[in-house]
């Protein structure tokens, strides 16, 4: 910022605008799904603590076999993540129709999610069913801890799809009954006509259950008496960031605050509420953590002509695949890879393509992260891309580089130094 300040030119050609969101997210980190969002670990104590240590619990209770119907499909899958660590202890299967006696030849395995190999498995069949409890049929299994976070599917597997028994999930009957363990297992859906994720193995639904039992009950008894202190803290944190951040916004016109929840899952959001009331000829997206060779930019802008309309000018990642887990993880998204989109380090967007974004904003559907969404989004419109490998996808740094990533707010300051000091910014021939 005050590289542009100060500089005779830039001064007056560019203005920069930092996008906040208005809200901080109320929930302290610990008590979230995850870091990248903000919703609630809905964990509830009294179905945790409320039974003796080590009890075993039933994920899924069959109390009328009117509930379950045969499946058309040879294989059946549920995704589940891990909110609080447990341990497998059995896995099972609904008994087989017409009867709903004893189990057909199945299969049940449990996998990480995208891992191949099976983390337990157990095999059925009539001659060899298990023991059955509540309408189910289990088997016992090695045990291991899943931790927080283990995101999982359980998948059901038979050649004969008669052989597969499921949860008849268009009915509304009472008669099945889920145990998440007070909210430490987040179970996806088992609706019917759910679209299968590109790597599933198998259609969604509930062809059985597992038994598990809670690790650790008494760290999460506890972690859960001290959410309303921690909650009461975080919040008067957040009002003193929002004082700061107002008094910083009046003092230097620099920020742009928009009505949503300040996290990295709401982004795409910023980004397009943003963009809706701005006066530019070019946009510039980039990250707070990023270095900006805007001497470069502005000069290849000249001498490229790239003020043209219907332009997107970055680094493009091509047939980038799609992730199930982790930090991008993308549930909404079916496809196995993404459309062309450029990395966030640095892009430059016509103005005309901003525009059309501010006018569909409304409509624009928002996946995982503000760089797939723009490319998602930008695969309706069919711009020109100018693909520059100047814009780094990566923590590096060149002399003729136009962006680079994931730099701590002191090797920023250290990169303008010396940038200031002798015009390269990765070291001065003196050795600043």
């Amino acid at each position: 910022m005050g590289y542009l300040k100060d500089h005779p030119e830039f001064q007056h050609r560019v203005g920069v605008k930092f996008i906040v969101g208005e809200h901080g997210c109320p929930i302290p980190e610990e008590d979230r799904e995850d870091p990248y969002s903000c919703s609630l670990l809905n964990l509830t104590e009294p179905a945790v603590v409320g039974q003796e240590a080590g009890a075993e619990l039933e994920l899924v209770r069959v109390s009328d076999h009117g509930a379950l119907m045969v499946s058309d499909v040879s294989s059946v899958a549920l995704d589940f993540k891990v909110l609080h660590p447990v341990v497998v202890t059995r896995l099972g299967v609904f008994p087989a129709g017409p009867a709903y006696l004893l189990p057909a030849n199945v299969t049940v395995k449990l996998h990480q999610l995208d891992q191949e190999a099976a983390v337990v498995a157990a095999r059925f069949s009539a001659l060899s069913a298990g023991t059955q409890l509540n309408g189910v049929w289990y088997k016992p299994v090695d045990q291991f801890i899943l931790p927080k976070g283990f995101e999982g599917t359980l998948v059901w597997e038979s050649e004969d799809p008669a052989a597969l028994t499921q949860i008849n999930s268009s009915s509304s009957s009472s008669s099945v009954e889920l145990d998440t363990g007070g909210g430490v297992l987040k179970l996806g859906s088992i609706a019917e006509g759910i679209l299968p994720h590109r790597s599933a193995l198998g259609f969604p639904g509930l062809a059985g259950g597992f038994t598990f039992t809670i690790y650790e009950r008494e760290a999460l008894a506890g972690l859960l008496r001290g959410r309303a202190a921690r909650v009461e803290q975080h919040v008067a944190g957040l009002r003193q960031q929002d004082a700061s951040l107002q008094r910083e916004s009046l003092e230097h016109g620099d920020m742009v605050l928009v009505d949503v929840v300040d996290t990295y899952r709401s982004n795409e959001r910023g980004f397009l509420r943003s963009v809706r009331n701005a006066e530019f000829s070019l946009l510039l997206k980039t990250d707070d953590d990023c270095y900006i060779n805007v001497d470069a930019v502005l000069m290849k802008i000249d001498h490229k002509g790239l003020w043209r309309n219907n332009s997107w000018w970055g680094n493009f990642r091509q047939s980038w695949a799609v992730d199930r887990i982790g930090k991008w993880q993308e549930l909404e998204y079916p496809s196995p890879a993404y459309p062309a989109f450029a990395c966030g380090s640095g892009y430059v967007v016509s103005r005309d393509l901003v525009q059309w974004l501010a006018t569909n904003a409304d409509k624009l559907k928002a996946y995982q992260g503000e760089d797939v969404s723009m490319g998602i989004w930008m695969a309706a419109v069919g711009p020109d891309k100018y693909q520059d490998p100047g814009w780094l996808c990566e923590k590096e740094c060149y002399l003729d580089m136009l962006s680079s990533p994931q730099h701590t707010p002191e090797e920023l300051r250290s990169l303008w130094a010396r940038k200031s000091l002798c015009g390269d910014p990765c070291g001065c021939p003196w050795g600043h």
